[in-house]
C-alpha cells in the first residue's frame, strides 16, 4: 500500500512502462480533476515562460506553433478533400 502512495505521487515521466496502467488508474479523471491538471500545466508554463525576469520570444513562440498545429488539426478534413480536387 505504500508504494502505491508513491506511485501516486510520481509523475509521468518518473514511471516505468509496466506500472503505467496502475499509475493511470490512480488519476482523477473527474471534471474537477482535469480542470485542477490544466490549471496546473497553465501556472506551470506561465512561471516558466512569461512570468520571468528577462523574457524572449520563447513563451509566446510556443502558443503560437501550438496555435497553428491545432487550428491544422481542426481543418485538416477540409483540405484533405481540397487536395484530392484537381482544377475544380
Amino acid at each position: 500500500l505504500c508504494a502505491a502512495v508513491l506511485l501516486k505521487d510520481t509523475k509521468l515521466l518518473d514511471v516505468k512502462l509496466g506500472q503505467l496502467p496502475t499509475w493511470l488508474a490512480m488519476r482523477d479523471f473527474t471534471p474537477g480533476g482535469i480542470a485542477g491538471a490544466v490549471r496546473r500545466g497553465y501556472d506551470r508554463y506561465y512561471n516558466k515562460y512569461i512570468n520571468v525576469r528577462k523574457g524572449g520570444l520563447g513563451g509566446v513562440s510556443m502558443v503560437l506553433a501550438g496555435y497553428v498545429v491545432i487550428s491544422y488539426i481542426w481543418s485538416y478534413s477540409h483540405i484533405k478533400h481540397d487536395r484530392h480536387r484537381k482544377y475544380h
